[in-house]
């Protein structure tokens, strides 16, 4: 692997477009063996020791937290500890903790990190350490729990799904809006205005619109897609114009959503109940659950023109290995792989926070059978798109950035946004690809 190709893959780009290039390149090259001294050192190489990386919410880290203390009770001459960090951070600083031999024995995150990691060989296959009954014991329907790869197995699931859905505030909502046009109508009377600035009390809705993770199932609702089966974008044509136009129309045109939001700010106004409506992730149910919102789950509204359900990216989130322990260490965090995707672990978690177990007994059990929220959340999940495991995937995502926020900036329409979205993500696999 280059350097370039390591310092893009982490987040820093080299500057070589001038004569100065050189400079630049060293400097990045040194604040990245910098980092990766950090790292070492923070997670160390200690044998004794099994930590576990996730991006899980602070709810959820206290019940990991818990099972964790049960598993070391078996292994007592072990220090089994986690470690909590943001998607993108878990992502990038475990390529770079793990390329200098070092970081967590274990990573918990979505299956659209395993392309890169496997890319950069920075994680364990483990096909040779699970018996095919264990993993014949996870679902395979409507795709498959656990995660291969160019013939290798490189995640054991604890949970599918991690999908976007609407989610809706019941006391203000009884019922959620089956289509977008149903959504315009309801959201005018949703809307309270009178506040500072002539900004709205409450708004309809709330999203975090400006990330182009978030504008995925839109893009499906129109009949596109970001990527062909060839993994090249696809990402200059009607269904991406459409679904940029529709988010700016929500914004602009009917005034339901504000028109600066985050993820924090939209969190924020749903759990205050500044918003009625939101689209959110399973991940954020013991949120709500905790602020005791009275919330039901429901699927994106359907696309009026299209007859089309939005569709979000589905993706199974579990635990994978890192490449650089062996021996006995690489054998307890096998065995706390094993434990952590147990049945029982697994609904603690979906009592807890709603999500979808990824083993067969598990997600066929009374409880999901009677969670109303579950079962919703189940509904959207059979009209999403599996998320491809590949290295592009990042790029595309990449490349969407700049230009898609330009839409709701004013610097671009979305047929100006679409083209130069396409030309980004062809430049950046051409570099990437080199």
């Amino acid at each position: 692997m280059t350097i370039k190709a390591l310092k893009e893959t982490v987040g820093m780009k080299a500057e070589e477009e001038n004569a100065g290039s050189g400079k630049n390149s060293i400097i990045s090259l040194l604040i990245l063996l910098i980092v990766i001294l950090f790292l070492w050192n923070c997670s160390g190489r200690d044998p004794s020791k099994i930590v576990v990386w996730t991006s899980m919410r602070p709810a959820e880290q206290a019940l990991l937290q818990k099972h964790l203390d049960k598993f070391a009770e078996k292994y007592p001459d072990y220090t089994i500890r986690q470690l909590f960090y943001s998607p993108e951070e878990l992502r990038n600083n475990f390529i770079i903790s793990a390329i200098g031999g070092s970081g967590p024995a274990i990573v918990h995150g979505p299956n659209n990190n395993i392309g890169p990691w496997v890319e950069l060989d920075v994680i364990s296959g483990l096909s040779m350490d699970f018996e095919p009954a264990f993993l014949d014991s996870f679902i395979n329907h409507p795709f498959s729990a656990n995660t291969w790869f160019r013939d290798e197995l490189y995640q054991i699931a604890d949970r599918v799904g991690n999908h976007l859905c609407l989610i809706y505030n019941k006391d203000l909502l009884p019922e959620p809006p089956q289509t977008m046009s149903e959504l315009i109508c309801l959201g005018s009377d949703l809307m309270q205005n009178g506040g500072a600035n002539g900004k709205p009390v409450r708004y309809a809705i709330a999203w975090n619109f400006t990330e182009p993770f978030f504008i995925v199932p839109f893009i499906s609702g129109y009949g596109g897609w970001i990527m062909d089966e060839d993994f090249q974008p696809t990402l200059d044509n009607k269904a991406v114009i459409q679904a940029g136009q529709l988010i700016l129309d929500l914004i602009q045109s009917h005034g339901l959503m504000p028109k600066e939001c985050d993820y924090e700010i939209a969190n924020a106004l749903f759990k205050d109940e500044l918003a009625a409506m939101i689209i959110n992730g399973p991940w954020s149910f013991a949120t709500y659950k905790e602020n005791n919102l009275n919330f039901g789950v429901a699927r994106i509204p359907m696309i009026d023109e299209t007859g089309l359900w939005p569709a979000p990216i589905v993706s199974p989130r579990g635990y994978s290995l890192n490449k650089n322990i062996s021996g006995e260490q690489r054998k307890v965090a096998i065995e706390l792989i094993r434990y952590l995707t147990s049945n029982k672990v697994m609904l603690d978690f979906t009592e807890l926070s709603g999500t979808i177990p990824s083993r067969t007994e598990a997600y066929n059990s009374d409880l999901i059978a009677r969670d109303d929220l579950i079962q919703n959340s189940i509904e959207q999940l059979l009209v999403g798109n599996l998320s491809p495991v590949v290295t592009e995937l990042q790029w595309i995502y990449d490349a969407m950035r700049p230009a898609y926020q330009g839409i709701f900036t004013g610097s671009l329409s979305p047929h100006e946004a679409a083209k130069k979205m396409q030309l980004s993500a062809e430049k950046l696999f051409r570099e990437n690809r080199q």
